[in-house]
């Protein structure tokens, strides 16, 4: 082996352990600072202690908020994936004049204009239809953010679907609705999970809309009553907000721990007919 080649290759894993220590990190402070008698915005070995557990579920609103977020999310990502599922159905069957064009602009327009260009316009429109401080506006708004790019994704997976399989059951006399049900859908099992998945974590985090559109304390989202945890001087309350963060991370990890043991993710589609 050369030398060059021996520095390049310390180059590269000295680079990668950087990268991964740059993610370890605030793995590393979630799991201790929130048992930490003292937690500080450094990674150390924990003062065990239980009390920041205690203060957090004495918190009249941290265990409501995680209600609020998954209803929010379960609908949205529910309502994503069964629309996304009828649409990218009809736009892989369908013979459409500038279908991919229909498809391939809506994908570029919720790629260009992102919610926070067009959190004026969704405001008025909300606000008119009397959905301000409503948590199904909030899910109303994230379902129709989300849904172009998982009709794109999902339209790979309806794709992959031999025709010949359709073909067969309209021989037996099944109708359009028992196809998509009983045949589709059940091959293309593995994106509707992807979808599911992808559009709870993104509707998990989302911190603006929430934050624009819901006014009552008592049904905001843990994303924005994180921001809301302060001690009596203005900083950042370090006894709830770690432990607040470290359950409010588990549903999303037990969720996808749970589909992927069963589906698997993959984001394109693929079957032998």
């Amino acid at each position: 082996m050369s030398p060059a080649y021996v520095v390049r290759r310390i180059g590269f894993y000295v680079l990668i352990c950087a990268i991964t220590l740059f993610f370890a990190v605030p793995m590393l402070w979630i799991a201790s600072a929130p048992f930490d008698a003292s937690p500080g915005l450094g990674v150390r070995w924990p003062d065990w202690t239980l009390d920041n557990v205690r203060k957090t579920l004495d918190h009249p609103y941290a265990l409501h908020s995680m209600v609020n977020s998954l209803l929010i999310c379960v609908t949205t990502a529910v309502a994503v994936t069964a629309f996304a599922a009828l649409a990218s159905y009809a736009l892989s069957r369908v013979r459409i004049p500038g279908r991919d064009a229909l498809l391939y602009g809506l994908l570029l327009l919720s790629s260009v204009v992102t919610g926070t260009a067009a959190m004026v316009p969704i405001f008025v429109m909300m606000f008119q239809l009397g959905l301000i401080d409503s948590r199904f506006g909030v899910a109303l708004v994230m379902t129709g953010g989300l849904l172009p790019a998982a009709i794109f994704i999902l339209k790979d997976f309806v794709d992959a679907v031999p025709k010949s399989y359709e073909e067969s059951a309209r021989v037996f006399g099944a109708s359009t609705t028992q196809i998509l049900r009983d045949v589709v859908l059940p091959v293309a099992r593995p994106g509707l999970a992807t979808i599911l998945v992808w559009a709870f974590v993104n509707s998990w985090g989302n911190f603006l809309v929430p934050f624009l559109l819901i006014r009552s304390i008592d049904k905001q989202p843990g994303a924005v009553l994180l921001q809301t945890f302060t001690d009596e001087g203005g900083s950042a309350n370090l006894s709830v907000i770690p432990v607040f963060s470290l359950l409010f991370s588990i549903p999303v990890v037990v969720l996808y721990l749970l589909v992927n043991s069963r589906y698997g993710f993959r984001f394109h589609g693929g079957i032998k007919s």
